[in-house]
């Protein structure tokens, strides 16, 4: 990568601004390296390539996201209470089947997809909750966007992990979010900001939907 600027005048601090922005919004392959910032005969210069010996430069290194859906949408309304009436049929045969709190089934469902059926995340995770490929055939889901079989399956999953991990909520929710093999290798909740405020915010949605504490 590499960009320049010219006409260094009254829209310098205009064009430095705007360029700034372009590189915060790069994908995180394209900026993990530094960029280099340089004047070179009277020419501001961005380059992922340091400049020649000799050249005086400012490197530049955007800061990595650090925004989480689950943690911005912890507190999030539950839609007037329709969140608290959905899919209650699927949720409490799944419930009863599974032997699962059906106000953390609820909870994980918020948080997966907020209740839309059809949701599909950038990872390829499908329906009400978020079932991978690998994870739908393990639980036996035929038609992921049927909120009959999502349900079902997910909650099944929940129930597996549950019993793996000794009633350990906090390990249950880490495994569904990160993958069982994330815990076993950090021996516990991974490090990572988007599994550890997705585990809090299922939780706290668990408390409130337990205790009918609603918007």
């Amino acid at each position: 990568m590499f960009i320049v600027i010219a006409g260094m005048k009254k829209t310098t601090l205009l064009s430095l601004f705007l360029i700034s922005i372009s590189l915060l919004t790069l994908p995180a392959a394209v900026t993990a390296n530094p960029i280099y910032v340089y004047k070179e005969n009277g020419v501001v210069k961005f380059s992922n390539k340091p400049p020649a010996s000799g050249t005086a430069a400012t490197v530049f290194k955007p800061r990595q996201p650090s925004f989480s859906y689950y943690r911005a949408a912890r507190t999030a309304r539950l839609s007037g209470g329709l969140f608290k009436t959905s899919y209650t049929p699927y949720i409490k045969q799944a419930s009863y089947k599974y032997r699962v709190d059906p106000a953390l089934i609820r909870a994980v469902i918020h948080a997966e997809s907020s209740f839309n059926p059809s949701a599909i995340s950038p990872k390829g995770a499908k329906g009400l909750m978020q079932l991978m490929d690998d994870t739908r055939k393990r639980v036996g889901v035929t038609d992921v966007f049927s909120p009959a079989q999502n349900i079902d399956g997910g909650v099944r999953l929940l129930a597996l992990l549950l019993k793996k991990y000794k009633g350990n909520q906090r390990l249950a929710l880490a495994a569904y979010n990160a993958g069982e093999g994330a815990v076993a290798r950090y021996g516990g909740i991974p490090p990572y900001r988007e599994t550890q405020d997705y585990v809090e915010k299922v939780l706290h949605l668990a408390t409130r939907y337990k205790n009918a504490l609603y918007d």
